[in-house]
């Protein structure tokens, strides 16, 4: 008699994950998402062009930002604005960014999560939603001239006089942008959320690389000196405040529970687990 033993079958894990069931159950509408995300887009850019006009309340609350920065010894935004007039190809390249990169970027973020990351979709579109309707307040009651318009900073306006720019030579009659909107930086809080939300939704060991966008784009919006230092802090408090408050959708106590009895008696019965919150 053989006294051999045959190798033992590998025992079923609850580590198994089942991707498809789960995101096809957690994504939402894509007719829905579409027009919601539109919605808030104009409602937006519509609320913005409430502050145009401001003119005298801009100016004046710019001359307070520089002050709090004096105080608060922040680094001046034209230590980094000294750097990009060195080449003019790399002041090209800084307002090519910060005039296509923005909307692009956390378009194909928002695309990609919702193809691949459902649940990681549905908290960032939340993320974002909650981030740039406090940041349209803050554009109506607190207007806000941008460095590159403030005589007291000494700074070059990149976009008009290297290209490419967004904006009009004129801003309190520029019908396509307000440009009295500098805080909090959009362009900041969107990047960092953009980051967060990959670096979260995905397990590369490369994944930090996606912090580059946010230092890229901070460097950016302050060397083109269309923003201060102070509106990319007032954008990510608001995120921090966002993150704080609006949490990923998880498996409701219950479901984990049974996930992990049929796993431990080896039924083979597959499991999806229940999210709370999700696609809503």
């Amino acid at each position: 008699m053989d006294s051999r033993t045959e190798p033992a079958e590998p025992e079923p894990t609850a580590a198994v994950r089942r991707p498809s069931r789960r995101d096809t159950a957690a994504r939402p509408p894509l007719v829905r998402e579409l027009l919601l995300v539109t919605g808030l887009f104009v409602v937006y850019k519509v609320g913005r062009q409430l502050a145009t006009g401001h003119t005298a309340e801009a100016f004046r609350n710019a001359g307070h930002v520089w002050d709090w920065e004096r105080t608060l010894h922040l680094p001046g935004e034209g230590s980094v604005q000294n750097v990009l007039l060195h080449s003019d190809t790399l002041v090209h390249t800084a307002n090519a960014y910060y005039a296509t990169v923005h909307f692009p970027a956390t378009a194909a973020f928002l695309i990609w999560m919702y193809l691949r990351r459902p649940v990681h979709y549905v908290w960032a579109r939340r993320v974002l939603a909650v981030i740039t309707s406090a940041a349209l307040v803050l554009h109506l009651t607190f207007p806000l001239a941008p460095p590159r318009l403030l005589a007291a900073a000494g700074l070059v306006d990149t976009g008009q006089v290297y290209g490419p720019t967004v904006y009009g030579a004129h801003p309190a009659t520029d019908e396509m942008a307000n440009q009295f909107a500098a805080m909090p930086s959009l362009h900041f809080g969107w990047a960092l959320m953009v980051a967060i939300g990959l670096i979260t939704a995905t397990r590369s060991r490369w994944r930090w690389l996606w912090l580059l966008h946010p230092l890229v784009t901070l460097l950016v919006i302050v060397g083109t000196a269309n923003h201060y230092w102070l509106d990319s802090v007032a954008a990510a408090a608001l995120l921090g405040a966002a993150l704080a408050v609006i949490h990923l959708p998880h498996r409701t106590e219950s479901t984990a529970g049974r996930a992990q009895r049929h796993a431990a008696a080896g039924d083979g019965r597959e499991s999806v687990p229940e999210l709370v919150g999700a696609g809503r």
